[in-house]
């Protein structure tokens, strides 16, 4: 079984994001700047909870910060992220969504709008 109709899409994802880290300027409004708590070391759910309020955008905040496991710690520093409308443009422009309830039959209930 797959975990995705598209299984490239998550990766897409996470280089697209990465991409965007890597080129984010200082005046940037669509970029969040981010600087890392010891506490979330080895929970990156928790700069997603308080990066978007949510903690499934963990996928973005590995992919901002250059991790490649969930299990490798995240260093204290100053990371970009995408604000929300940057990530939704991401999400759409490479099929992959991180939010439960907007995912159907393992794939985005949006691709068909």
């Amino acid at each position: 079984m797959t975990l995705d109709v598209n299984t490239t899409a998550a990766a897409a994802f996470y280089r697209a994001v990465r991409d965007f880290a890597e080129s984010a300027k200082e005046w940037d409004t669509s970029v969040i700047w981010y600087e890392t708590k010891p506490d979330e070391m080895f929970d990156v759910t928790l700069v997603s909870r308080r990066v978007y309020g949510r903690r499934d955008e963990l996928l973005a905040v590995m992919a901002a910060a250059g991790l490649d496991t969930v299990d490798q710690p995240l260093p204290q520093k100053r990371i970009a992220l995408p604000n929300d409308g940057a990530l939704i443009r991401i999400k759409r422009s490479t099929g992959f969504e991180s939010i439960a309830d907007l995912r159907e039959g393992f794939a985005p209930i949006w691709l068909d709008a």
